[in-house]
């Protein structure tokens, strides 16, 4: 399996409803969304690449009040950094958002995943 595959499988245990990047309109809350932005690009000195890679993911947990938010993300972290199919480590912790437009409270937390390239 891939690093995404077993991510969407190991969110879906703690909610349901997860899609990559964004959630289609009209998704029932609360959902977890989660997006790569970034990571640690390594490069062997003989021009090779190794057999792991770095990535840096954003979980962005979602609900209509922060209550329902806030524990989803907890558990995020919990079963991430417990994960064995790839090393997840936190990079802070969540930030408290709101969504004025869909009207949703928000906690985003990035974390650094090594795993199989």
């Amino acid at each position: 399996m891939s690093m995404e595959s077993d991510l969407t499988a190991l969110l879906k245990a703690i909610c349901p409803r997860v899609s990559p990047d964004v959630a289609p309109a009209g998704t029932a809350t609360p959902y977890i969304t989660y997006q790569g932005i970034g990571g640690q690009s390594m490069q062997y000195m003989d021009k090779t690449l190794p057999n792991k890679r770095n990535t840096l993911i954003q979980i962005n947990v979602w609900g209509k009040t922060r209550a329902e938010a806030l524990p989803l993300i907890r558990q995020a972290e919990q079963a991430l950094v417990a994960a064995t199919s790839f090393q997840a480590s936190p990079v802070g912790e969540p930030l408290w958002t709101y969504d004025e437009e869909a009207d949703l409270r928000g906690c985003l937390q990035t974390f650094s995943i090594w795993s199989d390239r």
